[in-house]
């Protein structure tokens, strides 16, 4: 009988849901995950992007947005869907990084599977980046539970409990203590070393590349 080897090098993946980078970024941390399974778990970080004092209308960061949505959709193959535009010309959204950022706080709370909080963490971004979905509703997010088959009901009630706002605060404060400079970054844990990775978007082949020489270089 197989077994996983413990204690394998980790990828940390630190975004934030309302990144646009991010957003082009995670298809390729999706990727790596399959690529370097059994080699690497994955496991993914909020940021806590826009808080505090920082939230507010949409309309206040719009127009640095419009023009950021091209260079990110030539940059990394994304799209950004009309109904987002669309969201953004309005410009009454609530531009909020910590509900979002609370859901994906309660998947992995109810998973425990930091892989499949990946690609839940993308799903979240693309509902709001592809399909303007109001990430602020927690129905929101009912549609997007179905394909992880994680119910509806317990997650709604994670998703409003405070201990759950609780932890996402405390991971935003974990983020901050690592000293990230930018969204996204990708730092790989090996051992009681960490590596980073990325700071900001890079293309698939080169995260490839530099993930396959740092785990060759210590022997992982």
């Amino acid at each position: 009988m197989e077994t996983t080897p413990a204690n394998l090098p980790e990828l940390l993946y630190i975004h934030d849901p309302l990144c646009g980078w991010c957003y082009g970024m995670s298809p390729n941390i999706n990727q790596l995950q399959q690529d370097f399974a059994g080699r690497v778990d994955v496991s993914v970080l909020c940021g806590g992007m826009v808080t505090g004092e920082d939230v507010g209308p949409i309309a206040e960061t719009w127009d640095y947005l419009k023009q950021a949505l091209g260079d990110v959709e030539r940059t990394t193959g994304v799209e950004f869907g009309a109904a987002f535009r669309e969201l953004g010309a309005a410009g009454e959204y609530t531009y909020n990084s910590e509900p979002p950022s609370r859901a994906i706080t309660a998947f992995r709370q109810i998973t425990q599977d930091p892989a499949r909080t990946v690609a839940f963490a993308h799903a979240v971004q693309a509902a709001l980046f592809r399909d303007g979905q109001d990430l602020n509703n927690p129905t929101a997010y009912n549609e997007l539970l179905l394909p992880f088959g994680v119910d509806v009901v317990e997650f709604q009630r994670r998703w409003a409990a405070p201990e759950t706002a609780r932890a996402t605060q405390q991971e935003f404060a974990a983020v901050a203590r690592i000293g990230v400079e930018g969204l996204p970054t990708a730092i790989v844990r090996i051992g009681e070393q960490g590596y980073v990775l990325a700071r900001g978007y890079q293309p698939y082949q080169q995260l490839r590349a530099g993930l396959e020489q740092l785990l060759q270089q210590e022997g992982a």
